[in-house]
């Protein structure tokens, strides 16, 4: 009981091997984070100032650029900010705040990639019954949905993280996650709820995977048979799975970071592994949309040309 004291300040020491070169990497994520706002908020004011593209394909891409730039806004001010600064803490509440974004913004991509792929689903598979199973309406109540749902989610176990007693405030990481700091926790057995809602979480996050599998499976069934099904899956859902085996692999890589995490791998390789979700996609998504779907790049190419 002697070790337990009150946490108030975490110190961050996942920069402490920067120190030599944090002037250009500070200039590349400055650079990294300009490039996401910019090609994410050209997304989203395209499709939301044309009313051509108020359809629930695009409404679900404008979602899943507000979640990268809600996502992102979580970890990139702060990391610009420690970048600059000698000594690197952050406040217990703005700890449990950044785990909450960060976390919340992951379970809300896949929720918006296993809607996509719902949608995708109807638009092929089911096209005569489309408009009135998928209305723009009930679009967007979806859309809030993806983002309330995991939103809340988290809070609860933000909420449970919160509560234990830890015995350190010391986190070998450049950012603020759950499991990082229940790993802190002066008494082990207090992490059993935790344990056990996370799985309930990841559970429920296994069940949007096993709804993108069973749309893409009848989607491909149905496209085999007809020439003009095979061009509206290259044109709608190429991206949409680019996007999702992304989005899988990045995950995967960072799970298996967490539950093997090799003493052999140079920091600065742990380091990117943990934060690659808030690099790659972000950029990635709105550049493969923009590219791919004519709709928008025909809109993007047109409003660049008139200035």
């Amino acid at each position: 009981m002697n070790n337990v004291s009150t946490v108030s300040v975490f110190f961050l020491s996942g920069l402490n091997e920067t120190r030599n070169y944090r002037a250009p990497l500070f200039f590349l994520s400055l650079m990294c984070y300009f490039v996401i706002i910019l090609v994410n908020v050209c997304v989203i004011l395209t499709i939301i100032l044309d009313n051509e593209l108020h359809e629930p394909m695009y409404i679900l891409l404008c979602a899943f650029c507000m979640n990268s730039l809600y996502g992102t806004a979580g970890f990139y001010p702060k990391f610009l900010w420690d970048l600059l600064s000698p000594v690197h803490v952050i406040s217990y509440s703005g700890c449990l705040l950044q785990n909450q974004v960060l976390y919340s913004s992951a379970c809300s991509e896949l929720s918006i990639l296993a809607l996509t792929a719902y949608d995708r689903y109807l638009a092929i598979c089911r096209p005569l019954e489309y408009h009135s199973v998928m209305p723009k309406q009930r679009a967007i109540t979806s859309v809030c949905l993806t983002w309330l749902i995991p939103f809340c989610l988290m809070a609860v176990n933000t909420f449970l993280t919160s509560r234990l007693k830890l015995c350190s405030p010391h986190l070998n990481r450049l950012i603020c996650l759950n499991w990082s700091i229940v790993m802190l926790a002066c008494f082990p057995a207090e992490t059993t709820v935790n344990s056990i809602v996370g799985n309930l979480t990841i559970a429920i996050y296994v069940l949007h995977i096993v709804v993108i599998l069973w749309s893409y499976i009848f989607l491909i069934k149905t496209c085999l048979g007809s020439l003009e099904n095979r061009r509206k899956f290259m044109q709608t859902c190429v991206p949409h799975l680019i996007s999702l085996f992304t989005f899988s692999v990045i995950i995967l890589f960072d799970i298996l970071y967490i539950q093997f995490e090799s003493k052999n791998l140079p920091q600065t390789l742990k380091y990117f592994v943990s934060i690659e979700f808030l690099i790659i996609p972000p950029i990635m998504n709105p550049l493969i949309y923009g590219f791919k779907l004519t709709k928008i790049r025909n809109k993007i190419v047109a409003t660049m040309k008139i200035k």
